[in-house]
């Protein structure tokens, strides 16, 4: 580690402001990359000129940047906001803020300051592996998304009871059936017993009839595409389905692997002990919730980090609340999902979003709600290594509201 030389590094959304300083606080360089695969690389060979192992300070706790940094062998000590709001009149009387200006601070308290931070510890392999499986995943289910939009937009042109004669076009029943019937031409002489027998041969456990299926079939209002629309439609249809096959296997697969994963993993059986986690919701949670309980040692900057609280701005009389954009995206997309599949199965969880329904918040509002009260729980949880305790939880929430002894 190089003990004489101290970089701060400014994030940002777009670029980011780097300085590097030594012992003596002269700057030895300053520059800014941008939030990208390059600006990470360059980051990387501009830090290499100072040692392998080089003293950084950020106020952020974790995300895509402070992961490189850790997971490249640099020293992370992130440095709450606050602090760094309260020592900027020990470098400037003006006020003036820039964020080469609080590259160089950041820096700086570093080297005064340095015994005062913690270090952030890398996260552990396991935790690593995790993170990789699922965000691959969910990036497997988005490009699954578009092309099924994609697929039911070309089959609303042509053929449009295609579209909808099973619930899900990408399920492997709805893929199959396109495979063997990808235009109206093909399957105009399917009848009620050809339906079933397909139906069977694909083990289909839905609760509508092959009459049914194939009035779905026949009430959708009809193209009225011509026949070399029709069959060069068609072929779109085979294309599409063929990228889909596989890419719906391989999500399966996935699935599978990452489900046994997170059954495996301490940190996994605590997330999956909240009501309607399941395997999946809870491997996106620790994946970016990570196993190193120093990324998050209070539930503000958890909550912050999932987005699960409004941005406050406030000038003098002015205050105005806003939508938290900046945010990670995956570890709020996967802690509403949890909200919201909890009130189906827990009457505390669902008390929560029915008042705020009833107080006149919208559905996604009343579940970032819900997720916040949900992440008290899971961040005490996590801190203290336990899993959910439903007779732990009501009797703290009977004590928080006086009905408890």
């Amino acid at each position: 580690m190089s003990t004489d030389v101290f970089a701060g590094l400014d994030w940002a959304v777009h670029t980011h402001a780097v300085c590097v300083i030594d012992g003596a606080g002269t700057v030895l360089d300053r520059f800014e990359i941008a939030h990208d695969r390059e600006g990470l690389a360059e980051l990387m060979r501009r830090l290499a000129r100072f040692g392998a192992r080089v003293r950084i300070a950020i106020e952020r706790p974790s995300g895509l940047i402070v992961d490189a940094l850790v997971e490249a062998g640099h020293h992370v000590f992130p440095i709450h906001p606050n602090a760094v709001k309260a020592s900027r009149p020990r470098y400037r009387s003006h006020g003036a803020k820039s964020d080469a200006s609080d590259a160089y601070l950041l820096a700086d308290l570093l080297r005064t300051d340095g015994h005062r931070w913690r270090e952030l510890s890398p996260q552990s392999d396991s935790i690593r592996a995790l993170r990789a499986l699922v965000r691959s995943r969910d990036d497997l289910v988005a490009t699954r998304v578009a092309l099924g939009n994609q697929l039911r937009s070309t089959l609303e042109t042509f053929w449009p009871g295609a579209a909808c004669i099973f619930a899900d076009i990408t399920s492997p029943i709805g893929l199959a059936f396109l495979k063997r019937y990808p235009s109206p031409t093909s399957a105009a002489k399917l009848s009620e017993a050809a339906l079933g027998r397909f139906c069977r041969s694909q083990h289909y456990s839905g609760r509508r009839s092959p009459a049914e299926l194939l009035a779905r079939l026949r009430s959708a209002a009809a193209g009225l595409a011509g026949p070399h629309t029709n069959e060069a439609a068609g072929q779109l249809v085979r294309s599409m389905v063929a990228v889909l096959l596989p890419l719906v296997t391989q999500i399966a697969e996935l699935t599978r692997r990452i489900e046994r994963f997170v059954e495996s993993l301490p940190d996994g059986q605590i997330i999956m002990s909240f009501p309607r986690a399941g395997h999946v919701c809870a491997a996106q949670i620790l994946a970016e919730l990570g196993d190193v309980r120093e990324r998050f040692p209070s539930l503000d900057q958890l909550a912050a980090e999932a987005g699960a609280v409004p941005v406050t701005y406030q000038s003098g009389k002015t205050r105005s609340v806003a939508f938290r954009w900046a945010c990670n995206h995956r570890l709020r997309q996967a802690i509403t999902c949890l909200a919201d599949n909890s009130r189906h199965a827990n009457a505390w969880a669902r008390g929560i979003y029915t008042s705020a329904r009833a107080r006149g918040c919208d559905h996604p509002h009343a579940i970032r709600i819900l997720a916040r009260a949900w992440l008290r729980v899971i961040w005490r949880a996590w801190t203290d290594r336990k899993p959910y305790d439903p007779a732990l939880h009501i009797s703290a929430q009977l004590l928080a509201s006086g009905e408890g002894g």
